[in-house]
């Protein structure tokens, strides 16, 4: 069974920075995986932010692009987002995800983890 565990939220105040980092263990050969960052603010459902295909190419949900960087480092397992210029608006838990397939990473993945708390203060 694969496993996938974030880190790297925080308390910060607006206009402040994070990086989350994710990484696999178990059967996840994560070279072969779709990868993408979700998140779920209090009341709301699950949200797409960002996802890296195998190849690396990326992509973004509108409010994050120019401030969010989503990056893999497939020797490390590990995937991260650079958040930049955060605003209360991305108040949230952060989850990654992974899939091998496309059409069901967008969707929410196959493997999730347990998420990471941001917080932006105003």
């Amino acid at each position: 069974q694969g496993q996938l565990v974030e880190s790297g939220g925080d308390s910060v105040e607006a206009g402040g920075s994070l990086r989350l980092a994710c990484r696999t263990s178990g059967n996840i050969y994560y070279s072969n995986y779709y990868m993408a960052w979700f998140r779920q603010a209090p009341g709301k459902g699950l949200e797409w932010v960002s996802r890296i295909t195998t190849g690396g190419a990326t992509y973004y949900e509108e409010s994050v692009k120019g401030r969010f960087t989503i990056s893999r480092d497939n020797a490390k397992n590990a995937l991260y987002l650079e958040m930049n210029s955060l605003s209360p608006d991305d108040t949230a838990m952060y989850y990654c995800a992974a899939d091998l397939l496309y059409s069901r990473l967008i969707t929410g993945g196959l493997y999730r983890g347990q998420g990471t708390q941001v917080t932006v203060s105003s």
